[in-house]
């Protein structure tokens, strides 16, 4: 007869991904997994493969829980207050992010990308998602009257992009609010 898991999976991968999130993957050991999750060793390699399968599954819950970026950028009406809303809860959520998590996909970027082309790969794919999301949106807000016609909502969408994941940035490394307000005030003035 089989034995039955003594653990949750789904709690166990949500606390991978908090650890994953607060200390990065190089500096998080399989020792710091099995005391964070509770559950031993063998039977995370049985459930979750290795270390690098279990950040891969982490990173995919953090995603899954993110920003729904498609619901907040296709409700009807007018679409500028919707990018707007979105760019200033990126800077509120970094001025508030008291354990300097940051994002994991940024984090993923700066630790792992570098060398990790499976890892390049997913992080791009979802910069590219954030990205056609945004201009979507724009191409919207301009036949709308919303964005002016001389304004390129591709580089738009390119350039908050950036910003987004820059203030992430910030975040992480300090919570300085007139630096993270200001830089998504100048983003947002160039919507007009």
């Amino acid at each position: 007869m089989a034995r039955t898991k003594e653990f949750d999976p789904d709690l166990a991968l949500d606390r991978a991904m908090e650890l994953f999130w607060r200390k990065g993957y190089e500096a998080t050991s399989m020792a710091d997994l099995v005391e964070h999750l509770g559950v031993a060793r063998a039977s995370i390699y049985a459930t979750f493969g290795g270390k690098r399968e279990l950040y891969l599954k982490s990173l995919g819950r953090y995603l899954e829980n993110g920003i729904d970026f498609t619901g907040r950028l296709t409700r009807p009406g007018p679409v500028l207050p919707a990018v707007r809303e979105l760019v200033r809860q990126y800077a509120d959520e970094a001025a508030h992010d008291t354990l300097h998590r940051g994002c994991l996909l940024v984090n993923t970027a700066v630790e792992l990308a570098p060398h990790d082309g499976e890892l390049a790969r997913e992080v791009a794919r979802n910069w590219d998602f954030v990205e056609d999301c945004l201009a979507t949106a724009l191409v919207r807000a301009q036949e709308q009257g919303e964005l002016a016609a001389d304004k390129d909502p591709r580089a738009i969408a390119r350039l908050l992009l950036v910003v987004l994941q820059g203030l992430r940035v910030i975040g992480k490394a300090s919570n300085d609010r007139d630096r993270l307000d200001d830089a998504a005030g100048q983003a947002l003035a160039l919507l007009g």
